[in-house]
């Protein structure tokens, strides 16, 4: 009976606090609505909807298929430089075999502003819809880019396949491969033609990855946020950016690099294409890093004839070298110390993006943690421990040097933010909180025995990893020398996640919205709560009562 009670209490006190503080409800005053065959979510004003949380998909069981997006750009940032939109979110919808009404699932998150502002849960909206009203894959397909974006979306594309071509795994290959399919000695018509059908072989490997990851993009786009994706790809890039720094080497195995090459001269045009649509799994180990950075861009972006355009951009790039030198018989530039160097900066690049792609989901200390261990590699492969001999690699060795500063100091950084020591100036507020008032992580039955012990009331400070409101709190309330002190002397602290950590103290502590902190007593009755981040004069008011 007392749970009960308690949990109807919980309940009742977040509502008239909702409907005090901020006057909003999240299930009801956004407006979702499916017009001119798109979906439109519309937030009122003072209140933003996040990015990363935004989809629309069929409800489960519903037979059928149905095509979401492309987004609209965002309108602005948060505090964490999320991508947010302001104002009504138009998301083109279009289906196929769907029955004569489907159930659409929208979701969203959203996030009041000004002082106060609160990050509900990510809610869920079934619209029911005439499937009609629905584009079709053809009509209803997402509008490509404007031409000017089109235009650098694709040179960009075209330079990585460049670049793909110049990695070990590839460019030691052209004028072996190039002499296999005999393109050379027998004339500049014919090797370019032989070439061309090598390239176009190429072409039809990675333009059919392309539309596969096109076709998978309405629900690979969404998982995409989620750590379950973005730990496992960023790991994965990481290994190979150790592969391409020389740490290992990664390559098929021979007998299959065997059966794939084949013996003997393929001559004519069927060997020569034979040729080129074997040579994307040859090259795999160096051309993975690059290519799978641009099949997440296709897959998040869903257009199929966009993601096969692009792939069939990036084999015409990597097939340049191949036509110059099937065209011209021209000798390459040896294998030297500037294939090493390329090498290792596309290494750095690649790292950087599993460190960059991984920034949402590690906790700060682990992010500056990764990004000193990213620059202390940049200084290495800046040249900051090896003499310099001319001006280039004079500066090159400046630059490293300064990436050596900045990977020490973030790695300061990770120690001071992890172990809660002080090392550089500018720090002590932020550890000097940490240091005397420790907060508990998740255990709120243990700060209540503690507090029980002691005669103190428990803080809560109730939180989510995408709340951004939250972070404003560790990062501008919590360190203030007062609130700490008032913390340290007067409170029982305490961190719970639940969202994600501690689900079932949701209910039990009645929480709608986050930041939430409250005040309890020992016994678990809550004394006071406030929505919101807070400023610390405000905090400090609310703490004292």
């Amino acid at each position: 009976m007392f749970r009960t009670r308690a949990w109807l209490t919980g309940w009742l006190v977040m509502a008239c606090g909702i409907l005090g503080a901020a006057g909003f409800a999240p299930d009801k005053d956004v407006a979702v609505v499916l017009k001119n065959g798109a979906v439109v979510v519309t937030a009122p004003p003072g209140v933003h909807l996040n990015a990363g949380f935004m989809a629309v998909a069929l409800k489960p069981g519903t037979p059928g298929s149905l095509k979401a997006g492309p987004m609209p750009p965002a309108t602005a940032q948060d505090e964490l430089k999320q991508d947010i939109w302001r104002g009504p979110v138009i998301i083109p919808v279009s289906g196929a075999g769907l029955p004569a009404q489907v159930d659409l699932v929208v979701t969203y998150q959203p996030c009041t502003e000004g002082d106060g502002g609160i990050c509900y849960p990510p809610q869920d909206r079934t619209l029911r819809v005439d499937a009609a009203a629905l584009g079709s894959p053809a009509a209803g397909s997402p509008a490509s880019p404007a031409p000017a974006g089109l235009f650098w979306v694709f040179l960009g594309v075209f330079g990585a396949g460049l670049l793909a071509s110049l990695t070990p795994c590839v460019y030691p290959m052209i004028p072996i491969t190039i002499a296999i399919i005999g393109a050379k000695g027998g004339g500049k018509a014919r090797g370019f033609a032989l070439s061309a059908t090598l390239v176009a072989g190429m072409a039809a490997t990675y333009t059919v990855l392309g539309v596969l990851a096109a076709r998978t993009g309405a629900a690979f786009g969404a998982w995409a946020q989620s750590p379950g994706f973005l730990i496992p790809v960023s790991v994965l890039f990481a290994v190979f950016a150790l592969s391409l720094f020389g740490a290992f080497e990664l390559a098929l195995p021979e007998r299959l690099q065997q059966r794939l090459q084949g013996s003997g001269p393929r001559k004519g045009f069927a060997g020569a294409f034979a040729m080129g649509l074997v040579l994307g799994p040859i090259s795999a180990p160096c051309v993975g890093p690059v290519i799978g950075t641009v099949l997440v861009a296709i897959a998040q972006k869903g257009q199929v004839l966009l993601g096969a355009a692009e792939l069939f951009t990036f084999a015409l790039g990597m097939g340049v070298l191949f036509l110059a030198v099937g065209t011209f018989s021209a000798a390459l530039p040896r294998s030297g110390d500037w294939l090493v160097r390329l090498k290792q900066g596309m290494g750095l690049l690649v790292l950087g993006f599993a460190v960059w792609n991984l920034r949402l989901v590690a906790p700060a200390w682990l992010s500056y943690a990764m990004w000193s261990f990213t620059l202390l590699v940049a200084a290495a492969v800046l040249g900051a421990f090896r003499p310099a001999g001319n001006l280039p690699a004079g500066l090159a060795k400046g630059v490293g040097f300064l990436a050596l500063a900045l990977g020490v100091l973030l790695g300061c950084r990770a120690v001071e933010d992890g172990l809660g020591l002080t090392l550089l100036p500018g720090a002590g507020a932020q550890v000097q909180a940490r240091a005397s008032g420790p907060w508990m992580q998740q255990d709120l039955e243990g700060a209540l025995a503690q507090a029980k012990a002691s005669g103190k009331p428990v803080l809560v400070d109730v939180y989510a990893d995408w709340c951004a409101q939250c972070k404003e709190l560790d990062e501008k309330t919590w360190p203030d020398p007062q609130v700490a002190a008032w913390i340290q002397a007067g409170a029982v602290p305490v961190r719970i996640d639940t969202y994600k950590l501690r689900k079932d103290l949701a209910a039990r502590l009645g929480i709608l919205s986050y930041p939430t902190v409250l005040l309890l007593d020992g016994e678990g009755k809550e004394q006071r709560r406030i929505l919101g981040f807070q400023n610390p004069p405000e905090m400090l008011k609310f703490l004292k009562g």
